[in-house]
């Protein structure tokens, strides 16, 4: 349930942004916006890895 929930938010029609873009710059901001949450959510992880390595290894 919780992935169906997830696909429906992450469900986005590039092509026809494209098409109702105002010019070709707008193609540069669409691909960061896609691209943005999933560096952020691997940072984040990668952050959390670190922190419990980090913890680990003090012990």
């Amino acid at each position: 349930m919780i992935r169906a929930f997830i696909y429906l938010l992450q469900e986005v029609d590039i092509d026809q942004k494209l098409k109702e873009a105002p010019d070709d710059s707008y193609a540069i901001g669409i691909f960061i916006g896609n691209l943005l949450p999933f560096v952020v959510l691997v940072f984040i992880a990668y952050a959390i890895y670190r922190y419990n390595k980090n913890r680990v290894k003090d012990e």
